[in-house]
């Protein structure tokens, strides 16, 4: 199993309106590597109740076919959204990891977000109204 990895100088600012936004001390170069996160995947009854949970907001689509989802330890679950998302995630079955990188350059001091809809091809939306 590949070792979790986080770059240094990551922290948690809450902003009035999202309650937890990560940041970056430190510029971060475009393709780095953010974060790789180890996760905890739950079946598809567990992601079913997580619905019902305060976790709904926390969790990622694992395997689409077996219905499961996954919980990202770290920071992972934490980024927010952004539709000018500054971070792409990746999935990483194998090691059971979701690895985070930059898609540009991003400057010390700057949130870090992710695009919550991976797949806008098969007219998922988002549960909440966008506010970037």
């Amino acid at each position: 199993m590949m070792p979790s990895t986080q770059i240094p100088g990551l922290y948690i600012v809450g902003d009035g309106i999202k309650k937890r936004c990560v940041y970056c001390a430190e510029s971060i170069n475009k393709g780095s590597t953010i974060e790789l996160c180890p996760v905890i995947i739950l079946s598809k009854k567990d992601t079913e109740m997580i619905h019902k949970t305060a976790l709904h907001d926390y969790y990622f689509l694992w395997d689409l076919e077996l219905g499961s989802s996954a919980i990202a330890l770290g920071f992972g679950s934490l980024y927010n959204h952004s539709e000018q998302a500054n971070t792409a995630f990746e999935i990483v079955p194998a090691d059971d990891m979701i690895r985070f990188t930059a898609l540009r350059d991003i400057p010390a001091g700057e949130e870090l977000c992710i695009d919550y809809i991976g797949l806008k091809d098969t007219g998922a939306t988002l549960w909440f109204d966008v506010e970037d």
